[in-house]
Formats: structure tokens, sequence, C-alpha cells
């Protein structure tokens, strides 16, 4: 399957669901969100970890098919006190897994995620550490690896920031994620968190400066901001008429490298024009 096409993809919005609170997995799934994360993580407290767990067994059993290709599993980081029983647990789900890895720090890492848990169809790293940082572009290359993100708070933390309300310091930590997405050829990268839920303002300058910085997707912890993520995601008209004139060149060259507008059109461009019209219905 080409990655850019793949359902998860094309979402603008990853909506968390804490795995110890299953009355929140209906909410969640119900929301105009297309991917859903049920974490197993920060949000679980270490004594509720089992149940949470079960938790998501419980749902995956009673689950529709659409809904399975909505929803992905953040997995505790690998190398942690939690890591065996998460790879005993992800292999008593016998469906495609798509699986957030947090804090990944290496190839190493992944590669011990799908040599233990062979059904894993989908990974999303999350870049949250200076290791990480330092090999995105290798964990932007692993076969399975469908889009980075970006975890803004933890990066802060880790790197000892301290982030203006703009998150100017982050600036050169997104632009490596999008640099190593396009490097990979991968779909647009998932940005942080709004940490307010109650400030759709502030949650409209987050989305329109990651949009501007590449990324095509952002982490949610609460269903009423997912409309206002997209709402700032949606094409707009021009970029639909660019699309459109970037697959008709295409068409005509027959695949071959062609000049818009004064510029190169290659396969990258292409495949994200094709994206853009993916996500207005035009493809």
């Amino acid at each position: 399957m080409n990655k850019l096409s793949a359902h998860l993809a094309l979402a603008q919005t990853f909506l968390f669901a804490p795995g110890h609170r299953p009355e929140f997995f209906s909410k969640a799934l119900n929301s105009s969100s297309k991917a859903v994360i049920i974490d197993l993580e920060d949000a679980v407290p270490p004594e509720q970890k089992s149940e949470a767990r079960k938790n998501l067994q419980a749902l995956f059993k009673n689950c529709s098919k659409e809904n399975l290709e909505r929803i992905l599993i953040r997995i505790n980081p690998m190398d942690g006190p939690f890591t065996d029983a998460d790879l005993v647990f992800l292999n008593t789900l016998n469906v495609p897994l798509h699986i957030v890895v947090p804090k990944a720090e290496s190839l190493t890492q992944l590669n011990s995620l799908c040599s233990a848990v062979p059904h894993v169809q989908w990974i999303i790293p999350i870049i949250e550490s200076a290791l990480g940082i330092d090999r995105v572009k290798e964990i932007a290359t692993h076969a399975l690896t469908l889009r980075l993100a970006l975890g803004n708070i933890d990066t802060q933390a880790d790197l000892g920031l301290t982030c203006d309300a703009d998150e100017t310091e982050l600036l050169p930590v997104r632009f490596a994620i999008t640099l190593a997405t396009r490097l990979a050829q991968i779909a647009p990268p998932i940005d942080g968190v709004t940490t307010d839920i109650s400030n759709q303002e502030l949650l409209k300058t987050d989305t329109l400066r990651s949009k501007r910085l590449g990324f095509g997707a952002k982490l949610c912890i609460h269903p009423k901001q997912v409309d206002g993520i997209l709402d700032c995601f949606k094409p707009t008209p021009s970029e639909v008429a660019y699309a459109q004139r970037v697959v008709t060149a295409d068409q005509e060259s027959k695949g071959a490298a062609v000049k818009l507008d004064g510029k190169m059109i290659d396969r990258p461009v292409v495949l994200l024009a094709q994206r853009t019209l993916k996500l207005v219905g035009l493809s």
C-alpha cells in the first residue's frame, strides 16, 4: 500500500483517549476525528496499566472494521518497565495494529517492536527527546513508519527549554521533522498538543503554524478541539486548484519530470497533490 494513500496518512486529527477510562472510547470514536489514539502511556497511572490493556482488549472484540482502521495504540516507551507487558498484550490482538511509539529514539527500537509483534501494520514514532531529534532522519526511513509526530511538551522538558507562547524555541525541531519527512517521502507529520482546551483562538494559531511548517495533522486531547483543527487544515481553493494542475501536468507528461509555473514537479510533489485532492474528495 502507498503510504501517502493509507487511511491514517490522510487523517488530520489524532484524538487521545486514556486507556483506563473506557467511557471515553465511544466519545472519541463518535467524534469527527479520523484517527483515535487509545493511550497506555502518559494518561494512565502505573497502577492502572493492566486495567487499561483489558479495556482496550474489550474494545477490540466489539469494534467494527471501520473503527479498527481509525484506532491507534500508544504503547509505553520501548525499553521501559512496561515494555514486556505491552508487547505480550499486543500479541493477543489478532488484527493489524497501528502503534504510536512514544520517545522514539532509534531504528533498533522500531525493529524490536516489529520483531516482537509481527502484525504491526503502521508505526507513528513520536519525537520528543534530544536523541530522537538527532536520529529523526533514520527513524523516518523505517519501512512501517507512516508519519512522524512531535511531542512538544516532552521535548521542552527533555531539552530544558522555556518556550514562549508561540513555541518559537521549537521551530528548529519542527523543521527537522518536516525535513526528515520529505527525505523519507512519507505522509506529512503530526504536530503536538495544545494543552489549553478552552482557548479556540490559541488552537487556531497553533494549527496554522503547524500547516505553515509542513505538518498535516495535530494531536488532540479533547473532542472539542477536533473541528477547529480540521477547519485550519482544510485545503484552500487555491491549494486545490494548484493540486489539480500538478496532477494534470503529471498525467500529460506520463510521469516524467515536468515544469509548472517555472518549477520542476517531481514524484513527491505529485503524491502530495494527489493527497490534497483526496482530502477534498476529488480523487
